[in-house]
């Protein structure tokens, strides 16, 4: 387990602690946007949850917040690679979208600005870059742009194309990488600056020391009842398959399958009803069904 002082801002617990300090987060936008006049209308607020409707799948986002424009932005860090994540971006998007217009807005000319932005400590796309911006285009004119407002952007700390962004971009990724050494940060690059001294109280401060021991705590928790949880789903698992050997194709009585193999009549029952009520389920699907009902 590291301590706190040992994060560095691409673990989501300090990334999120100190990024919800606007004037931290304002700081990082300026250096990936490389614009100094933006400024934040609203706060921060992370773990923010969008849904369209109850049934469909949320999001919540890492970071997000509103410029004195409009523009509206996320902005995470992923630490683990995954491959799902130029779509992930894409249904970000599609949901962020949804809720930027009201009902009665007659005009899509409406929706916001946005900006989805990913920090990674990989690169993505194999090509060595610090940073990849995405808007849409023609395909048989790559020099238009279709004007719809959105930028995807994915940020590698570990890029090699120097000459081609900023200095204080690089700073900056660096940084996120290692942000729990006593790194050297050049005395001009005021936002990184700000950044740095918002994570060094972050860090001193014994109110979020104690929130990140309880996190951890809670973590360690959630694997332990999930350990436990996939173990009994195994064990259940292969019971169901033998059991449905035993019933449908040797047309054995619950009771002969109870006696045979050692197991509670309770138990062969219920699983012998569910494989009645429903003969084309499979095993995982039965499983369900029974750990649903004996909650």
């Amino acid at each position: 387990m590291k301590t706190l002082n040992e994060l560095t801002l691409l673990d989501k617990f300090l990334f999120d602690e100190v990024m919800d300090i606007p004037e931290a987060h304002e700081a990082a936008l300026r250096i990936i946007l490389g614009d100094e006049n933006l400024r934040l209308l609203t706060p921060s607020q992370t773990e923010k949850e969008l849904r369209t409707t109850p049934w469909l799948r949320s999001i919540r986002l890492d970071v997000y917040s509103v410029d004195e424009n409009l523009r509206v932005y996320n902005t995470e860090a992923q630490k683990t690679k995954k491959p799902d994540l130029p779509r992930r971006s894409r249904f970000y998007q599609s949901v962020m979208d949804s809720s930027l217009l009201k009902s009665g807005d007659e005009s899509f000319n409406l929706l916001n600005d946005t900006f989805n932005i990913i920090i990674t400590p990989f690169d993505l796309f194999g090509e060595g870059r610090y940073c990849y911006t995405f808007h849409a285009r023609c395909d048989e004119n790559p020099s238009l742009f279709l004007e719809d407002g959105a930028t995807r952007i994915f940020l590698n700390t570990r890029g090699t194309n120097r000459s081609e962004v900023s200095e204080e971009l690089v700073h900056f990724l660096e940084y996120m990488d290692q942000s729990a050494l006593n790194v050297n940060i050049p005395d001009n690059n005021e936002n990184l600056i700000k950044i740095h001294n918002h994570v060094r109280q972050v860090k001193a401060s014994e109110e979020i020391g104690v929130k990140f021991m309880q996190r951890w705590e809670e973590e360690a928790m959630w694997k332990r009842e999930g350990r436990e949880k996939g173990q009994i789903l195994g064990q259940i698992l292969g019971q169901i398959s033998i059991i449905r050997f035993q019933y449908l194709t040797r047309q054995m009585t619950p009771v002969q399958i109870s006696d045979i193999l050692g197991l509670a009549p309770k138990f062969v029952q219920q699983i012998c009803d569910l494989l009645s009520e429903h003969p084309q389920s499979s095993d995982e699907e039965l499983a369900d069904y029974f750990l649903n009902k004996n909650k």
